[in-house]
């Protein structure tokens, strides 16, 4: 594996883990798009395979890069999980969505771990990955056009409240020579905006049940096939099950960590063993760019599904998936 071969795969790792568009298929489909050493170099459906460690090892700096952005949240969910097991109790929402996280990615888990080696073999695949990459742009596609009533208003009573809670809020004039202090407080005062609207949205998903939970979890079994978006399929799950957009997309975030954090750490003794050998400068190179492209992707899809929809990750999707497809077949 060359340096430009890790930095390319480390910076589609972080971006498109997040980005509902599918990591592991842009993975596969990449390098056979290229062609030349880079199908033979990158190929995840090789038996002990190094480049499977490779990208399932970054996984552990992609989570990483999730949890800088979510580090507050993650503190909180944290301390409800060892405070409901100390006092026998699940009461605050800190508890409870602790507990909804872990009985939501027991299917995932059992799923992944005995069956992984199977799905690489039969999935990983260039042509099956474009495949269920259109596949994944139809399943957006549907998950917008076929909203429940539910997940719409669920969306109109949080605009209602951002509208509401920006009339009380009034901002005061910033003096013109403020200059870069003002810029500082204008980001602070962002940050703790989002910090107020995740605490809302946590609120919000205690509310729903186990059941609800692990229903929206499971649909992150789909995403063992590559073309299949994690995130993107947990999100239409959850807008199916009433959930507004912005929360959904919540939840996926932070339900894909514990999973991903998971995958990557069972990988790291492939990667410190002979599969490693010769490429730990890349791996290094690789993580840091997975790690800031997932912190500053998770950044911008908070805000953007705040407002827009999964209709243009569904458009790309179905084009890069069929585009793949025909280009394979003919070339």
């Amino acid at each position: 594996m060359t340096y430009p071969e890790a930095i390319v795969v480390g910076f589609i790792q972080g971006v498109t883990e997040l980005f509902p568009v599918s990591s592991l298929g842009h993975n596969v489909l990449i390098p056979a798009l290229i062609g030349g050493s880079w199908a033979s170099d990158l190929n995840v459906a090789r038996p002990e395979s190094p480049y499977l460690a490779f990208i399932v090892g970054l996984h552990v700096a992609t989570a990483i890069g999730i949890m800088i952005y979510f580090w507050r949240d993650w503190i909180r969910i944290i301390a409800g999980f060892f405070t409901s097991i100390i006092r026998f109790q699940v009461r605050t929402v800190d508890q409870k969505m602790a507990w909804m996280l872990v009985v939501a990615t027991i299917p995932v888990g059992v799923v992944g771990l005995v069956f992984e080696h199977e799905f690489r073999v039969l999935f990983g695949k260039p042509i099956r990955a474009a495949i269920f990459l259109l596949i994944n742009g139809i399943i957006l596609y549907a998950g917008e056009r076929f909203r429940t009533k539910k997940s719409l208003a669920a969306d109109a009573e949080i605009q209602q409240l951002r509208v509401a809670q920006a009339t009380q809020a009034r901002p005061r004039p910033v003096p013109a020579h403020a200059g870069a202090h003002a810029a500082a407080s204008s980001h602070v005062v962002t940050r703790q905006e989002e910090i107020a609207h995740g605490e809302q949205a946590d609120e919000r998903l205690a509310k729903k049940g186990y059941l609800e939970a692990v229903v929206i979890g499971s649909a992150q079994v789909l995403a063992l096939f590559a073309g299949i978006s994690r995130d993107g399929v947990t999100m239409v799950a959850g807008m199916f099950r009433g959930l507004s957009r912005e929360d959904a997309a919540r939840f996926a975030f932070l339900l894909a960590t514990p999973v991903i954090l998971a995958a990557g750490l069972l990988k790291i003794p492939d990667l410190t063993g002979p599969l490693g050998n010769g490429i730990h400068g890349q791996i290094l190179v690789g993580s840091i760019l997975s790690g800031v492209g997932a912190y500053v992707s998770v950044r911008f899809l908070m805000r953007y599904f705040q407002t827009r929809t999964l209709t243009p990750f569904a458009i790309y999707c179905f084009l890069f998936g069929l585009g793949s497809i025909i280009y394979l077949q003919v070339k």
